[in-house]
């Protein structure tokens, strides 16, 4: 079976060549309709093969991610009782506003409307105007924040390997302080050599590997504190979180604010959701399929995040670390922390080319449309690389992809603060490209009439995101306001 369905794609890529060649003379060879066509969608692109499962996985993929740590830190600030009430809550809004979103795929007719390919798409086919270019500044904004809290992530967690090791040698007798800076600077230029491969973040294998990454990590951090949990013989923590006295009333009120940031950031996947409908097959209709996906993997990400988030709560109490796995809660087993860590820095590593390299495209296109003539943008050298082929090398790309990465690195020595970056990027993306963008497209692509019931709910949950994401947003920057005060730049040691 395997057999004929390659032999099937290999000569429909065969055929899709042909028929590109033709296409400079205006020859169409496919005399069938595109939709009854064998290896083409009605868009003339290579027939999508994805299914409800690939779809389910590429987006439990996505979501999975490092905001998975600073879940139990979050849970400690909201307590028992609104903790998991606010996760429930925010995987609801996602649910619904991503099946919105679902229905943006193609403008006008559900099934063979135009198709749209990317977020941005959508937005400026529905919406149009000077919301396309806030929705792209947004997106944009909201990638390069990704880039340095992943940078500082997987400084912390290489960081933690080191400590747990050296702690481990001295018998627990050495503090063991190490500064964040040399860790940052290998993520950097290990990013650096990556970012120059051209479309990494489209190789096959490594969706594979993060999968399979944050689910050690994820699964490790679960099952450690559940261990814990064990050990202790009781769960801690209470109903309503944190204790004033460990944190004074400002501070509890300014971290429950930056709680909902970092639960929003673990939530934030509808950037690619698009992207992700646009590798499936039809019929069935592509959001109908889609739809049963997100419920999918919002069931399992939720059940997951539930799990991680309370078992450590219960595992550290008030306590519970920023960062699970980092926060030296667990000395032993010690070299099981080390495969977790080790798993979340590998992971990191990849997920840091799958959200730069979009934007490193989006940049290079418009110089390329800028400066159409340029020698410096537009010359591509072929070097040939020994046992792997041609490497095309472009002056531009390796300075601007250099530049900005080096760029990710300083910002996040300066600003060494994972939860509050975390909370900030969750807060900053969470209502325009969760809610409201969705929100808005769907009342036009529906022609909700304004006013109506239905329209008037739809505005009320927008306004309601718009009032939590603001108020995340300033609970993180307090957040970073107070670290700034015990802090020196670059001096940061853990």
């Amino acid at each position: 079976m395997q057999m004929g369905e390659n032999a099937a794609s290999k000569n429909c890529h065969n055929n899709h060549h042909l028929h590109n060649h033709h296409q400079v003379f205006d020859i169409s060879i496919d005399v069938l309709p595109q939709n009854g066509s064998k290896c083409f969608d009605d868009d003339g692109r290579l027939k999508r093969t994805g299914t409800l499962w690939t779809a389910s996985a590429h987006i439990i993929t996505a979501v999975i991610g490092s905001g998975v740590l600073s879940l139990a830190w979050a849970v400690a600030q909201l307590g028992w009782v609104a903790g998991p009430a606010v996760m429930f809550l925010f995987s609801l809004v996602t649910y619904y506003t991503s099946s919105l979103l679902t229905d943006c795929y193609r403008t006008g007719d559900p099934d063979t409307g135009k198709r749209n390919y990317t977020y941005m798409d959508a937005v400026e086919s529905i919406l149009g105007g000077v919301k396309v270019k806030l929705c792209g500044f947004i997106q944009y904004l909201g990638l390069f924040g990704i880039a340095i809290g992943y940078t500082i992530a997987s400084s912390i967690s290489m960081m933690a390997i080191k400590r747990s090791n050296c702690f481990h040698q001295s018998g627990g007798q050495n503090p063991c302080h190490l500064s964040s800076n040399p860790y940052m600077i290998m993520f950097g230029i290990t990013e650096i050599l990556l970012s120059q491969i051209p479309d990494f973040d489209q190789l096959w294998w490594l969706s594979i590997v993060a999968a399979v990454m944050s689910f050690t990590y994820s699964s490790i951090g679960l099952g450690l504190g559940i261990g814990k949990v064990a050990v202790n013989g009781t769960f801690k923590g209470s109903l309503t979180g944190i204790s004033i006295g460990t944190v004074t009333e400002t501070e509890k009120i300014w971290r429950s604010f930056q709680a909902l940031g970092a639960i929003a950031f673990a939530y934030s996947y509808s950037v690619i959701l698009i992207e992700i409908q646009d590798t499936v097959k039809s019929p069935p209709a592509e959001s109908k399929t889609m739809k049963k996906a997100a419920r999918i993997s919002i069931v399992v990400t939720t059940t997951f995040y539930m799990l991680c988030g309370c078992m450590g709560y219960a595992a550290f109490g008030d306590l519970a670390p920023g960062n699970l796995l980092t926060g030296f809660g667990f000395y032993n087993p010690y070299w099981l922390i080390d495969i977790a860590n080790a798993a979340i820095v590998i992971h990191l590593v990849g997920a840091y080319q799958v959200f730069c390299q979009p934007l490193f495209a989006f940049i290079e296109k418009w110089a390329n449309q800028k400066w159409p003539k340029s020698y410096f943008i537009t010359k591509e050298f072929n070097i040939a690389v020994p046992g792997l082929g041609l490497y095309k090398l472009n002056l531009f790309r390796l300075v601007w992809r250099t530049i900005f990465v080096i760029l990710t690195t300083v910002i996040s020595m300066l600003l060494p603060f994972f939860n509050d970056v975390v909370g900030i990027l969750g807060a900053l993306g969470f209502w325009p490209l969760t809610v409201y963008f969705p929100v808005e497209m769907y009342i036009v692509q529906r022609k909700i009439p304004k006013w109506s019931t239905r329209w008037i709910c739809l505005q009320m949950l927008s306004m309601a995101c718009l009032v939590i994401s603001l108020v995340a947003v300033a609970g993180s920057l307090a957040g970073v306001v107070l670290d700034l005060k015990a802090y020196k730049p670059f001096k940061t040691s853990y």
